[in-house]
Order: C-alpha cells, then structure tokens, then sequence
C-alpha cells in the first residue's frame, strides 16, 4: 500500500516514526541519567515500587553560612567589649576612626550597640 502522492510505503512511514520515537525515549533517557549523576534519592511510591529521584538542588548563597559568620562576628565583638570594658573598647574603635578607609569601615562595623553592650555586661556579671 502507498501513500497518495507520497511514493513511500506504509511500512517504510511507520518504521521512520518508530525509530524518531526511539531516538526521542533515548535521548530522554540520557538527560535523566545525567541529573542522576550528581545524587539521587530513592523513594518507594505507594504501590511499592522503588522510584529514584535526582537531588534538589540547594538554592544559590548558602544562608546557614551567611548566619554563621554573622553570629561569629558578634560574638567576637561581644567578647572584646566584656574583656576590654565599654569604655576601652570605645578608645580603641576611635582608634580605627582616624585610620585608613578599610579601618574606617572596621570602626563603623564595630560601633557597640546597645544589644553588644548588654549582652557583655550580662557576661561580666556572670563570671564575677
């Protein structure tokens, strides 16, 4: 049987489809595969079959870490202020004012505040 006006047989049409459609699950296949190769996690759907799943991934700039240094960086500060007291603190920040523009920045982030001063006189009190 041929097809109107085409010239090629029915057969010959249906293999053509067959293999684009082979070609289509292949290179399906292999974008799966490629997720895949950066970590999966195997999940056992509700008729019991084991279905894996590539990893999420993580979203951008790690906030956990951003949390951390943050932490670190007042606690440091926290420390300084009970150890040298408010007012020897303040020298030293005045210090770094009349320094060089990175010092400058320095000064301006390790202005005390009143949650710093607080939380380092709670600390003096405590080991007093």
């Amino acid at each position: 049987m041929t097809l109107v006006g085409a010239g090629i047989k029915y057969s010959e049409f249906k293999m053509d489809e067959a293999a684009t459609d082979f070609q289509k699950r292949l290179k399906r296949i292999g974008k799966r595969h490629a997720r895949l190769e950066h970590g999966y996690v195997s999940v056992v759907g509700e008729d019991g079959l084991i279905i894996t799943k590539p990893k999420r991934k993580s979203g951008g700039f790690p906030l956990r870490v951003l949390a951390t240094l943050v932490l670190c960086f007042f606690g440091f500060k926290i420390l300084l202020i009970s150890q040298l007291g408010p007012e020897g603190y303040a020298t030293r920040v005045d210090l770094l004012k009349t320094g060089t523009v990175i010092e400058q920045g320095g000064a301006w982030l390790l202005q005390a505040d009143p949650v710093s001063l607080a939380v380092a006189d709670g600390i003096n009190k405590l080991t007093l």
